[in-house]
């Protein structure tokens, strides 16, 4: 592991004098812990990957966009405003039916935040960055996502100079649906590449803890 790698989850000693610091701005008065809550709920459920959903939507519902995207990801995303730290380096990998898309940070957790928002705990697990590379179709298994045994499983590794978003399929039985109903059903795990796209009224919001 290089010194110059990008560390999206700090060091545990670092985590623990962030916690005692919020403990000590709530006690005294000065943030309000609910509001707090809600600001990280905010980041980590909504935002960020509302801004992917956006991006994905897009992608399905325009051709030009689409072939933008994947030959010049960064420059398609910024056009929609969606632009940041830790998301200016942006490659696109598009789901299909012979191959699908995994995404893991081995060395920590390189995330591209601007269009996920923050990264799911499972994601930034040792269980989870040594399993999606030695046995990605057991691991998508224990996220429900089961695949035909012909259909090849591409493993891509974020670093802190290249973050990959999955493409995920466009389901069956959407189509004349309208861009924004089509961000409804895309999750932040479909473009992690751990779960599939499905046609429900609401996206997959499911994820669960990587096993040993």
């Amino acid at each position: 592991m290089t010194d110059d790698h990008d560390h999206s989850q700090p060091p545990s000693d670092l985590e623990l004098r962030v916690k005692a610091l919020e403990s000590l701005l709530v006690e005294k008065g000065l943030v309000n812990p609910d509001t707090l809550n809600s600001i990280i709920d905010t980041y980590e459920h909504r935002v960020g990957p509302r801004n992917g959903a956006h991006i994905v939507a897009k992608a399905w519902s325009d051709p030009d966009f689409n072939t933008w995207l994947l030959a010049d990801a960064s420059a398609a995303v910024s056009s929609l405003g969606y632009i940041g730290r830790q998301g200016e380096h942006l490659q696109v990998v598009a789901n299909t039916q012979d191959i699908h898309n995994l995404v893991v940070c081995t060395l920590c957790s390189c995330y591209p935040w601007p269009i996920l928002g923050l990264p799911p705990v499972w994601y930034k697990s040792a269980p989870y960055r040594a399993r999606a590379v030695s046995e990605p179709r057991a691991v998508l298994a224990e996220f429900g996502t089961l695949l035909p045994a012909h259909t090849k499983i591409q493993v891509w590794d974020s670093t802190a100079e290249l973050r990959y978003l999955v493409l995920p399929q466009r389901p069956a039985g959407t189509e004349g649906w309208t861009e924004l109903q089509l961000q409804q059903i895309v999750s932040r795990n479909a473009m992690i590449g751990v779960e599939l796209v499905v046609a429900t009224n609401t996206p997959a919001t499911k994820s669960g803890p990587v096993s040993i």
